[in-house]
């Protein structure tokens, strides 16, 4: 259910924002950034504002990123859930992606219905001892119901465009987009509840285990004050919890 191939969905990305691919070979991938892409990724805005006001060919950089952790001292970027690179890429699909309506391309002289389906990423992330983040991707089709996991994987393997084809026409919609969040978030959820608890229950001890000693430390102190402030800090640092946040999402209408 979460995209555990994070080279799978970093190569995505990049592929959609029209980045070549050098090389990508065990866990080590290499990419030939678009200016757009430099831009948003490589914080030069100084660079592209005398290129531009010049009026000449900017040389976007390549970038290297790794994913797979026996390779993380080699020369690039270690991306993984929580990375800061990784955190940048989510941030830029929020920021500038965040809703899509897309049709499936299609080639046909006969009267076709295209179904909608609603298409949502969801980013789960786990605060504790131990940090996590994982995401989430979700397919379900508003006239029958059908529930997709790992939709996007699914999407990859459709051809897509911003137009509908000819001759297709669009099927209106049972399900309201009300009712259809409300359907993921109870799969979440479920989703969620199967998840292992160890983590939450190791931050639990950790947490306890650090109050202990604090209050040992400002016994018979009378900074109460700071103590109650370092209690906030370590309730915060350590305390259990999870936060579900939607990345992006959209309309795709496909064959079924």
């Amino acid at each position: 259910m979460a995209i555990t191939n994070l080279n799978q969905f970093v190569q995505d990305y990049f592929i959609a924002h029209d980045c070549p691919i050098l090389e990508n070979t065990d866990g080590v991938m290499t990419i030939q950034l678009t200016e757009e892409m430099d831009l948003a990724l490589m914080n030069r805005p100084f660079y592209w504002h005398y290129i531009n006001k010049m009026g000449v060919t900017g040389r976007p950089f390549q970038l290297t990123l790794i994913t797979n952790p026996e390779k993380r001292e080699e020369k690039g970027d270690w991306i993984h859930f929580g990375s800061p690179r990784l955190q940048q890429i989510i941030n830029h699909l929020e920021e500038k992606e965040r809703y899509t309506k897309l049709f499936q391309t299609i080639d046909t002289k006969i009267n076709t219905p295209l179904y909608p389906w609603l298409v949502t990423n969801i980013k789960i992330s786990y605060h504790g001892k131990q940090k996590k983040d994982e995401v989430l991707s979700i397919g379900l089709q508003l006239v029958n119901g059908k529930m997709r996991l790992n939709m996007m994987e699914y999407l990859e393997t459709i051809p897509l465009q911003s137009s509908i084809a000819d001759y297709c026409f669009t099927i209106s919609p049972m399900i309201r987009l009300k009712s259809g969040f409300l359907r993921m978030e109870s799969l979440v959820l479920n989703y969620l509840d199967d998840q292992p608890k160890e983590w939450a229950e190791e931050s639990l001890i950790t947490l306890k285990e650090e109050l202990t000693t604090l209050h040992h430390f400002y016994e018979g102190m009378e900074e109460l004050e700071q103590m109650e402030k370092e209690i906030d800090e370590i309730n915060e640092r350590y305390e259990p919890n999870i936060t579900i946040h939607v990345i992006n999402g959209g309309i795709f209408y496909l064959i079924e």
